[in-house]
């Protein structure tokens, strides 16, 4: 398989199930948002990590794969995708409710920081609240599954319990955000 193809040299990329459309849609901005942020989990689970950590991430990252697809196929089309469903949200809260059967419970805000990993895993919830807005905004534009909505929202959700989890089961003390009178 050839990796370029140079169908997109004029500024258009094709959707699953044919439809061409610009680049700067927002349904790619969304989508590609989705993809920047399985890299940052990549870059997460190359530094020193838990077992947990590496198993639900590996699982994350397969999901998002299914939510990149589903955000690159209109509905009217008639690819035959996985779409992102009821399933895999409550897989992410079933890992964050486990989570924080293992963690201290907030007291303040905390400021993002600890060890690599974790750090890198409050990053990646800043990408993916991005993603989640930018899919918001898709939404009001074109019809997507519903359940996406859902799904980033738990997985920012996700993103911040793993960090926090990362960080306790390595040693990193939280960094309280106190407000400077």
């Amino acid at each position: 398989m050839k990796i370029y193809t140079k169908q997109g040299d004029g500024g258009q990329t094709a959707l699953f199930g044919g439809d061409r459309v610009s680049k700067h849609s927002i349904r790619i901005e969304t989508y590609g948002t989705v993809d920047e942020l399985n890299s940052i989990l990549g870059v997460a689970i190359a530094h020193d990590h838990h077992a947990f950590t590496g198993e639900v991430v590996n699982e994350v990252q397969h999901q998002l794969f299914i939510l990149g697809a589903d955000l690159a196929t209109p509905f009217h089309s008639n690819a035959r995708i996985d779409r992102i469903s009821e399933d895999e949200v409550h897989y992410l809260e079933e890992k964050i409710d486990f989570m924080e059967e293992h963690l201290p419970p907030l007291k303040n805000f905390i400021l993002p920081s600890g060890s690599i990993a974790g750090s890198t895993f409050h990053h990646a919830r800043t990408v993916c609240r991005r993603a989640e807005r930018l899919a918001v905004v898709c939404s009001n534009q074109e019809k997507i599954n519903e359940k996406v909505l859902s799904y980033l929202n738990r997985l920012s959700d996700f993103l911040f319990v793993l960090a926090r989890y990362e960080n306790h089961q390595s040693g990193c003390l939280e960094n309280p955000w106190i407000p400077k009178k």
